[in-house]
């Protein structure tokens, strides 16, 4: 399980000019330090996943079509954020009232509830799921929000341009974790296999948090950067 992840990884993380022929199993096999048969099965997996294919007397090739979403930037205007989370399918899986989870409690002093939106993110051409997230909103700003723009839209574009929050910033946090069954099921990877958990907290020019969100992103098809400018 281990290779089969760490070789995945660089498959989808290869650069467009790097060579699509694989070392041989003897080859991958010592650099992985497992036996033979460990590596086949792990060939064996990736196969079965379309992102190798492999011929006999020929070798391991990768698919020209597997490929890692484009990176996500952690810095810019909040167009920046709308521009970056367009492009995917969006589906509402679940919405309403619940306790402020605790993991976020810091983040809204004070109240016993907040309204959460559940969404599933799936690549706009191919239909793959990318990310499912979790955003909590306080209810006076969960009251003038419309579900169906939440279909067309990111959340960003929905508080600033539908429901009419004054967004004065968003800090974002990146951190990987581990898959638990609801993650694993929604975005078809194994249970317990790394994912990227971003949480960004959305504030008004008042200063007060009007969104959390925390999103988990297939750590085999994403990315994040960071570009620091002088001033």
């Amino acid at each position: 399980y281990q290779v089969s992840q760490s070789l995945r990884a660089s498959i989808l993380g290869r650069r467009p000019d790097d060579p699509l022929r694989l070392p041989t199993e003897e080859q991958l096999a010592g650099h992985y330090g497992v036996s033979v048969l460990t590596m086949r099965q792990a060939l064996k997996e990736l196969e079965e996943e379309r992102l190798i294919s492999r011929h006999r007397r020929r070798g391991t090739f990768i698919e020209p079509g597997a490929r890692r979403s484009a990176p996500r930037r952690l810095l810019g205007s909040i167009d920046a954020i709308v521009a970056q989370q367009s492009g995917e399918r969006t589906t509402i899986l679940d919405h309403g009232p619940g306790p402020v989870p605790g993991e976020i409690a810091d983040h809204f002093p004070g109240l016993d509830e907040v309204v959460m939106y559940k969404r599933l993110r799936c690549d706009g051409e191919s239909g793959e799921p990318t990310n499912w997230a979790e955003n909590a909103l306080r209810p006076e700003i969960a009251a003038s929000l419309d579900l169906a723009d939440l279909e067309r839209w990111p959340m960003t574009k929905v508080l600033r341009d539908a429901v009419g929050v004054r967004i004065s910033r968003v800090t974002d946090t990146v951190e990987a974790r581990l898959a638990d069954p609801m993650t694993a099921e929604l975005l078809h990877v194994p249970l317990l296999s790394p994912i990227l958990h971003y949480t960004g907290v959305t504030y008004d020019v008042e200063g007060q948090v009007v969104d959390v969100a925390r999103i988990r992103y297939r750590g085999d098809r994403f990315s994040f950067s960071v570009t620091v400018e002088a001033p």
